[in-house]
């Protein structure tokens, strides 16, 4: 048995009843169900529809995110996320070279890295040397004036826990920046890397070794095996290259607002709604979600 769900921007909630009814009909699926009224529905399926690429396409015009996944086993008990562009809607080093008067670069180089076009390892190490002598206390500054949070967030971490799951944040970001975030959004844990500085002033060189692609695989095993799950027990999201390992591995694994390059590569990819469309895909509605 399959279940797809449809799903709209919360912000601009336009999921139609003829559509929802037109789909199910067609698809023989079983009666639909409101998880969020005019945002987010589901039905059953007895079987993976052959078209259903052609048919997200054709609903991604009108602004529809569409998930057809096994009902079975969907509701998980560890998430695992990404944070830049994932959990917050910034990728934190661009904030900081844009206050060393380096922005224009260094948001390049990391538009290609999240593309996949070059080594993350290699794009990291470039982009902190052109942070060398900014001042340690302007990290601060970022988090206060420049970062904000992903809108569902709150939502996801909280119901997640509040129904007995564990959240860890895994970036290959900055310790300063994930500490504070996993603060704020009540994860239970946070690894990313640790900017080096020296008398106030940053040196320019991450501490070794570099959280990358491989550390987020590596989270995913370490975390679920200290937990007693499996990794089919994970729901995982990102939207760079570096976090395709772990969204393979995971149970369910998201694309949210992903590049181009790195969607085509996952099954399941929300381009219109926010981080509480992690929540609908499990089946949580709207009216089960914690309060924040």
């Amino acid at each position: 048995m399959y279940v797809a769900t449809l799903l709209t921007n919360p912000k601009t909630p336009s999921l139609d009843q003829v559509l929802l009814e037109s789909l199910r009909n067609a698809w023989g699926g079983g009666d639909g169900t409101w998880l969020s009224p005019d945002e987010a529905a589901e039905f059953t399926l007895p079987e993976l529809p052959d078209n259903r690429w052609d048919v997200w396409a054709d609903l991604q015009q009108m602004g529809v995110d569409m998930i057809v996944q096994p009902a079975e086993g969907r509701r998980k008990k560890m998430l695992l996320a990404d944070m830049d562009s994932t959990m917050i809607q910034q990728e934190c080093i661009d904030e900081l070279a844009d206050e060393a008067g380096v922005g224009d670069r260094v948001k390049d180089i990391t538009a290609r890295a999240m593309n996949g076009e070059l080594d993350f390892e290699g794009a990291l190490i470039e982009r902190v040397g052109l942070l060398t002598g900014l001042d340690e206390a302007v990290i601060g500054k970022v988090l206060q004036e420049r970062i904000t949070l992903m809108p569902g967030g709150r939502e996801l971490v909280a119901t997640m826990r509040a129904n007995g799951g564990y959240a860890a944040l895994v970036s290959g970001g900055f310790t300063a920046f994930t500490a504070n975030v996993a603060e704020q959004l009540g994860f239970d844990e946070n690894r990313a890397n640790t900017l080096l500085a020296e008398s106030g002033k940053l040196t320019g060189d991450v501490q070794r070794p570099i959280l990358g692609k491989q550390a987020k695989v590596d989270a995913l095993e370490q975390i679920t095996k200290r937990l007693g799950l499996s990794e089919a027990d994970v729901l995982a999201v990102g939207d760079g290259a570096n976090d395709l390992g772990m969204l393979g591995r995971a149970g369910t694994g998201v694309a949210l607002h992903a590049k181009p390059s790195v969607a085509q590569q996952c099954d399941i990819r929300v381009n219109y709604g926010d981080l509480t469309a992690l929540l609908y895909l499990q089946g949580y509605s709207r009216s089960t979600f914690a309060e924040v």
